[in-house]
C-alpha cells in the first residue's frame, strides 16, 4: 500500500524533480502540491511568479493544488502558523509525511523537520545529498522545462535572469555558484517535464529589481 504525501511546491526544478522521484518510486501517492502565496503580491514567495501560472502549472501536472496564504514581509511566527494548521489538518486526515526538494543545506533541513515535528509529520527528501550538477543534467536530460525567474545580483548578472534552464546556463554559471542555485543564486520556473500532461503557457514581460539586488523576469500567462 502506498504512503500518502503531500508535496512541498515551490515551482522551480527542485520540487519538480522531488515530484518525480517520489511518482516513479511507486511507494507514494501524491495528494495534493503545497505552495506558500504572499498575498499582497499574488504571487508565490521567493520565486516571484503570479498564482495564476502555479495554479495552470498543477492543472498540467494534474495534482490538485492548496495554497497557503502569507503576507509581505511576513514574520516567522505568522509564515510557521499558517503552515501548522494546514499541516495539522493533513495529519489528522491521515497524512504523515511531506516531501521537500532540498538538496544540502542543513539548517533548512532541521528547520522543515522542526515544524513537522510540531504535527507529528515526518519529511521526505529524495534528492538529499545528490550532487547537484548530476541533479541538474539529469532535469535537462529528462527532457524538463524550466525558466530562471530571479537571481541574486551579488553573485550573477542580471542577464542570467529569464534565460532557460539548460545546458548552455549551466556553463556559463560562475565557478562559485551552485548549479542548482541551492545557495540561493537564482529560482525557476518549471513548465513542462516528463510528469506534465500539458505545456504551461506564458510570455516573458519587463525584468524588475527589487531590494536593490534581486532580479525577477516577470511572467504572464497567455
Amino acid at each position: 500500500m502506498r504512503e500518502k504525501v503531500i508535496v512541498a511546491w515551490s515551482g522551480g526544478k527542485d520540487s519538480a524533480l522531488a515530484l518525480y522521484e517520489v511518482l516513479n518510486s511507486g511507494s507514494y501517492e501524491v495528494l495534493e502540491l503545497l505552495t506558500t502565496v504572499t498575498k499582497d503580491y499574488d504571487r508565490i514567495s521567493i520565486h516571484w511568479v503570479r498564482r495564476v501560472l502555479l495554479e495552470q502549472q498543477a492543472k498540467a501536472l494534474r495534482i490538485p493544488l492548496e495554497e497557503v496564504f502569507i503576507t509581505k514581509g511576513a514574520s516567522d511566527a505568522e509564515y510557521e502558523g499558517e503552515l501548522l494548521k494546514t499541516l495539522k489538518r493533513h495529519r489528522d486526515n491521515g497524512v504523515f509525511s511531506v516531501v521537500f526538494g532540498d538538496i544540502f543545506l542543513e539548517d533548512v533541513r532541521k528547520y522543515r523537520e522542526r515544524i513537522l515535528e510540531k504535527v507529528g509529520m515526518n519529511g521526505i527528501f529524495p534528492l538529499w545529498k545528490k550532487d547537484t550538477k548530476e541533479l541538474a543534467l539529469k532535469f535537462i536530460n529528462l527532457g524538463f522545462k524550466a525558466i530562471i525567474t530571479s537571481i541574486d545580483s551579488n553573485v550573477l548578472e542580471k542577464d542570467f535572469v529569464g534565460r532557460e534552464y539548460d545546458e548552455q546556463f549551466l556553463s556559463d554559471l560562475p565557478a562559485d555558484v551552485d548549479p542548482g542555485g541551492e545557495n540561493g543564486e537564482f529560482h525557476s520556473f518549471v513548465y513542462d517535464g516528463p510528469i506534465f500532461h500539458d505545456s504551461v503557457s506564458f510570455t516573458r514581460a519587463e525584468n524588475v529589481l527589487r531590494e536593490n539586488r534581486f532580479y525577477y523576469c516577470d511572467l504572464l500567462s497567455i
